[in-house]
């Protein structure tokens, strides 16, 4: 039975630099010799100029990026300690609310959710000068997280105030941003993105960081979101903030020809009215389309469906407008289509028709989606549908002469709808989001919060309507990006997860600005910091939706994790009472932490999702925790007598067959637990016998 010590892997999170160099030893055995990679031997097994040897090279550079990017791969020692009280819906719930320091928890969270995360969307502090949260400090980064949370008795961890003055104004801000970029990617799927709130002052800079980090191949776009008209501006008003778009693999979207639409806004009433006319009058076609006509017609301009009234003719497949049926940039197919009246060739559209064959175009009118206008001198129009047929949800202009079409109905989701390319420009007026959170927190707490319903639709957006995405925010603030994932799932039945990270910044209730959110904390009981704004945030959402029975069989909780040091305990003596010290280092876990604690360290060592479901039985009179169906069994008895040992082991192989028989387990008890060696050493040898091969001891 191995024990777990501070340098084992089940005490650390992922080792990145180890982990690359496994890679590099699979790849190209021939370059290691001894144990070593020889650079020159790997230079030579790539193309030429794969290397680039030059001092002088294209890129961002500054003060510190060297140990902002050696910081990115350092294994963390923390953990994450479990909150039940101050969560909702524990038991349940598959959202995550952590309050720490992100880059050291985006460490702890590599191996458990390496590659799962759909997308991560972040609103990290604006560089504008004032204090910065986040310390320029390059030790044990864990260590300046305790001091500067109180948790560490030192001189204490102060802000900087970040001015252009101190000569680091930019250098500050990249070395904060550089190693939380580098750890996240490693969180991405592979059809992941990343997007990034961020105003002027750091745009450029941003780029070329994410251009380095993500690959500059992998640029999507930066989105201008529009806010705020600043009227007592001398220049010009810039009431606008970006948000820079990247994907984790742009050339594996491609490869999925993924496309990005959103539903237009305003086509769902259409939609809904249309049905109400079919209830009330029929089939009759004309009569639908004459009310549904008379109905866009009385509608205010600023209503969303005013803006699709071209969508005023119905058939049987619903309203449709007409639509381009040339070939998209000339030069496409020209061959003769017959008017049904007239029986004469029509007019080709100048650039030829859209559709590459005849047989293609039969097809098309034959299914009803081809409208012809009085006569031949015109070419006829390719209909468009408000809830589009089969062949509206393919790319038309990709249609062959021997695709299939059906009837239009057949597979086609109740809730598909017409769509649309998002432009790069989009206006939300920040006073609306400020007065919804003034309404929602009694009192405005939070500074420029971003609105969550233009949240969602880009998350919704940007993950191609994935439902079950997994969504990740490590500077969660406000907590909008928690209330956007419930508001989507409350729109189409999703089952979308979140992780959100927030820094417990101190509110400070002499500052002018952060005076309103100190006393809210003091108002409600909790510590004055952002951390507890970001959850008092949520449960009020959460208390809003299920009022309003949006979501019955949703989640709407949330588990809260803190950061902490590891809950095992390092070999620190005394030298001037060794004596005592070695009583001490009996016990291997720190005092004052509980089972669950280690658990969930354990759960994050060995890659398990901290929603992981956990089962309890008692087993010769001990309680043992299988986790993950048998992935991890923990048994966290304090006393182990030799007796014990074999009904013990005896007792965890049967559950072990029932839950994960042919699986592999890691079995973990508490070292001192054990009366003798002799005990622990019956007990490892049964579990071994069976096959239980992993056992360690805390």
């Amino acid at each position: 039975m191995k024990k777990i010590t501070k340098d084992d892997a089940l005490a650390n999170s992922q080792d990145v630099k180890q982990a690359n160099l496994r890679v590099l030893r699979e790849l190209f055995p021939e370059a290691f010799s001894e144990g070593h990679l020889d650079p020159k031997v790997l230079s030579e097994l790539l193309p030429a100029g794969a290397i680039d040897e030059r001092e002088e090279k294209y890129g961002l550079n500054w003060q510190g990026k060297r140990q902002a990017r050696q910081l990115a791969l350092t294994p963390s020692t923390g953990t994450l300690r479990p909150c039940p009280e101050e969560s909702v819906d524990w038991d349940t719930t598959q959202n995550l609310m952590i309050e720490g320091d992100n880059l050291e928890v985006l460490k702890l969270l590599q191996k458990s959710y390496a590659g799962k995360v759909k997308l991560i969307y972040i609103d990290p502090p604006y560089n504008t000068g004032g204090d910065f949260v986040y310390p320029d400090r390059y030790d044990d980064n864990l260590a300046t997280y305790l001091r500067y949370t109180g948790q560490m008795t030192d001189q204490g961890i102060k802000t900087s105030t970040n001015t252009e003055s101190s000569g680091r104004f930019h250098t500050n801000w990249l070395n904060m941003m550089l190693p939380r970029l580098k750890v996240c990617k490693s969180l991405l799927r592979h059809d992941g993105v990343i997007a990034i709130s961020i105003d002027d002052h750091e745009l450029q800079h941003l780029r070329c960081l994410c251009d380095e980090v993500f690959g500059s191949e992998n640029f999507i776009a930066v989105f201008v979101w529009e806010r705020s008209r600043k009227n007592d501006a001398k220049l010009v008003s810039a009431g606008h903030d970006y948000v820079v778009v990247y994907a984790n693999s742009l050339a594996h979207l491609n490869e999925l020809n993924i496309k990005w639409r959103e539903e237009k806004p305003g086509a769902r009433e259409i939609w809904e009215h249309y049905l109400l006319l079919r209830d009330s009058l029929g089939e009759d076609d004309q009569a639908v389309e004459t009310a549904l006509q008379k109905w866009f017609s009385e509608l205010p301009r600023s209503h969303p469906s005013k803006k699709w009234s071209r969508y005023k003719h119905v058939d049987k497949h619903g309203p449709w407008r007409d639509d381009n049926i040339s070939w998209p940039g000339g030069g496409g197919p020209r061959y003769d289509v017959f008017h049904p009246l007239t029986n004469k060739p029509c007019a080709v559209p100048e650039r030829g028709w859209v559709f590459s064959t005849p047989e293609t175009m039969k097809k098309m009118i034959s299914i009803g989606v081809v409208e012809f206008r009085q006569d031949h001198n015109d070419p006829p129009m390719r209909k468009s549908h408000i809830r589009p047929i089969d062949f509206e949800i393919a790319d038309p202009f990709a249609i062959e002469a021997d695709l299939v079409v059906g009837d239009g109905d057949e597979g086609q989701p109740d809730d598909e709808l017409a769509t649309q390319v998002r432009g790069t420009y989009f206006y939300k007026q920040a006073q609306v989001t400020a007065k919804y959170m003034r309404r929602l927190m009694g009192e405005k707490v939070f500074d420029n919060p971003k609105d969550h319903d233009e949240l969602a639709r880009l998350f919704d957006y940007m993950t191609a309507g994935d439902r079950s995405a997994l969504i990740c925010d490590f500077f969660a603030g406000s907590g909008s990006t928690g209330q956007s994932v419930w508001e989507l799932n409350a729109k189409d039945s999703g089952t979308r997860r979140f992780i959100l990270v927030q820094l417990p910044e101190p509110l400070d209730p002499a500052s002018k600005e952060q005076n309103a959110a100190a006393r809210f904390c003091d108002g409600i009981g909790k510590p004055r910091n952002l951390a507890e704004l970001t959850k008092e945030r949520l449960r009020r959402a959460q208390k809003i939706l299920s009022e309003q029975q949006l979501m019955i069989n949703s989640d709407l909780g949330f588990r809260v994790f803190k950061l902490d040091s590891s809950n095992i305990s390092a070999w620190d003596p005394d030298r001037e009472n060794i004596d005592q010290s070695l009583l001490d280092s009996m016990e291997h876990t720190k005092p004052g932490r509980s089972d669950d604690d280690l658990i969930y360290e354990l759960l994050l060592k060995l890659g398990l999702d901290l929603c992981v479901p956990i089962q309890q039985r008692v087993v010769a009179g001990q309680v043992v925790h299988s986790i993950g169906a048998g992935t991890l069994i923990v048994c966290l008895a304090t006393k182990i007598h030799r007796d014990d040992a074999e009904p013990i082991a005896l007792g965890i192989v049967e559950w072990h067959k029932q839950l994960n028989p042919a699986g592999e387990s890691t079995v973990v008890f508490r070292d001192s637990a054990f009366a003798d060696d002799v005990a622990k050493t019956n007990l490892a040898a049964i579990l071994q016998q069976y096959g239980l091969e992993n056992v360690r001891s805390l």
